[in-house]
């Protein structure tokens, strides 16, 4: 009966809430998951649903942190549970959302990974100016650094979104959310130089044309940018993480450490909250307690 309640929950879930295939197979995997904890430790919930509790949630999920899962996956499944249980509800094979009061275990906040300074500056100088493509990646580059934006940000830009009188950056964000952000004054450079070799080659542009371009005139994929960003940290940095979101993270981290604003920073970034924002000021405290442990006589005794 459980599992022929799972097939008519994902069935609905695919053909009549119209969830991606990649959603219905995650539910999928986390329910069939639960199923099996079910038949193997409470066999008689199996033909029977409605004897659901609370109390079998919790051991499903005790059991998970028993095996070691990441709590951002204990809360991804209770989640999927939850839906479940409210379409049994609704079909009249459970008297009550058995998860509907278990609270959602908070994740745990990972430091992100940056370059320090000397690397972000040697970073930018890799890339060879003497070939378009080279003053286009020295562009991204510089751009991500200097404003801190996300990828699929730079990706949507257009030529018109260079403000070359004031040096702004019109970037629509999240949710097509606009803002304005400035341009620091090296990556500024970088990416006239690349727009005037462009120009140079393929003529001025109208000010929809998207303003970095692939070597078949067509605007960047995403990957390709995550790729090009990879290889030119993979020569200067040994971090885990070598992606565009390192350069977000390092421009928020710099600018905090040298004393910005965090409001500022955060109007910077584009994030909806300032807690968000927090985790940088955390990078920045672990950063002066580590050198304070090095340098301060007293620090240890």
């Amino acid at each position: 009966m459980l599992n022929r309640l799972v097939d008519d929950y994902l069935r609905f879930a695919a053909e009549e809430k119209n969830f991606s295939p990649h959603t219905v197979a995650s539910y999928a995997n986390d329910l069939r998951q639960f199923v099996i904890f079910i038949e193997t430790t409470f066999p008689d919930i199996t033909a029977h649903p409605g004897l659901l509790t609370q109390r079998t949630v919790r051991a499903f999920l005790a059991l998970l942190m028993e095996n070691g899962s990441a709590r951002k996956s204990i809360a991804r499944k209770l989640s999927t549970l939850r839906s479940f249980f409210k379409f049994a509800v609704r079909r009249g094979h459970l008297p009550s959302n058995p998860a509907g009061n278990i609270i959602t275990p908070k994740a745990e906040k990972k430091l992100p990974q940056y370059l320090d300074e000397q690397s972000a500056e040697a970073l930018m100088a890799t890339p060879d100016s003497q070939i378009l493509s080279g003053l286009r990646d020295a562009a991204i580059l510089e751009l991500f650094y200097s404003t801190g934006i996300r990828r699929a940000e730079l990706v949507g830009l257009n030529v018109g979104d260079v403000n070359h009188y004031q040096k702004q950056l019109k970037v629509t964000g999240k949710g097509n959310k606009q803002r304005i952000v400035p341009i620091g004054e090296k990556a500024y450079r970088a990416v006239s130089a690349y727009q005037r070799q462009l120009a140079a080659k393929k003529g001025t542009r109208p000010g929809t044309s998207p303003l970095f371009l692939s070597v078949h005139g067509k605007r960047l994929y995403p990957t390709v940018v995550s790729v090009l960003v990879r290889k030119y940290m993979e020569e200067i940095s040994e971090l885990n993480q070598k992606s565009p979101h390192v350069l977000r993270h390092s421009c928020a981290t710099h600018m905090l450490d040298r004393g910005a604003d965090i409001i500022a920073v955060k109007e910077l970034l584009g994030h909806e909250s300032l807690s968000t924002t927090q985790v940088y000021t955390h990078v920045s405290s672990e950063r002066l307690k580590k050198v304070y442990r090095q340098a301060h006589p007293k620090a240890t005794s």
